[in-house]
């Protein structure tokens, strides 16, 4: 389970990266995206995250219950800590999951505006160009002209100053995505330190078993 996760999460940050920079692997993705989201596709995806939802909100309550046997009992026994490490891992590599799949819908979304803005903005230029080239006519016809000059100047201004704000907020989700590549990186490592803590317990309830099965045979003879 925990390395599926790990597989779906590094997939994730690599689409979002893919996403992020102009290559002509961008577009193949946005190609993907856009096909997915047609159909049963967006059906398919809520399926899959209702049920990550799921898993996520079984292994917080699984936390709860060893979080309250332990204050029952007093304090955590191995099992219960390396339990609780793994419940605790799996949980926030689905919460970050679920919040890539946020980013990359959002991604997809913004790269779809801002082409559309810049065709709006291309053709808005073209009539501004074929406006300027038509002021021969009559008084009436050049004010008229002049009037939509003026319109599509102020189109242009606010085109721009949308295709800024999406600028900026790619840049803000490209910050987001490295961040979490970076987070992820640090759960690799914590998985590492945790399979061996696993390991260090095993050893140290098996010496355990040993210890209470010669106790146990020194009593019986």
């Amino acid at each position: 389970m925990i390395q599926l996760l790990f597989t779906v999460l590094a997939a994730e940050v690599a689409l979002v990266l893919v996403l992020l920079f102009k290559t002509p692997l961008r577009k193949l993705a946005i190609m993907a995206l856009d096909r997915l989201k047609r159909g049963r596709g967006p059906v398919m995806v809520k399926t899959v995250a209702g049920t990550v939802v799921i898993v996520f909100a079984s292994s917080i309550y699984s936390m709860a219950k060893i979080q309250n046997r332990s204050t029952e009992i007093g304090s955590l026994t191995p099992t219960d800590q390396v339990l609780m490490s793994r419940h605790l891992l799996e949980a926030s590599l689905m919460g970050y999951s679920l919040f890539l799949i946020l980013i990359i819908d959002r991604l997809h979304h913004y790269i779809r505006e801002l082409r559309t803005s810049r065709k709006t903005m291309e053709a808005a230029m073209k009539q501004n160009r074929a406006l300027e080239e038509a002021k021969n006519g009559s008084s009436e016809d050049i004010k008229a002209k002049e009037k939509e000059v003026s319109d599509l100047t102020a189109k242009i201004k606010q085109l721009e100053m949308d295709s800024e704000e999406r600028l900026k907020e790619a840049k803000a989700a490209e910050a987001n995505a490295f961040a979490l590549k970076r987070q992820s990186e640090s759960f690799l490592l914590e998985y590492d330190r945790m399979l061996e803590e696993n390991q260090n317990l095993r050893n140290q309830l098996q010496s355990i078993d040993l210890m209470l099965s010669h106790s146990d045979n020194k009593k019986n003879s």
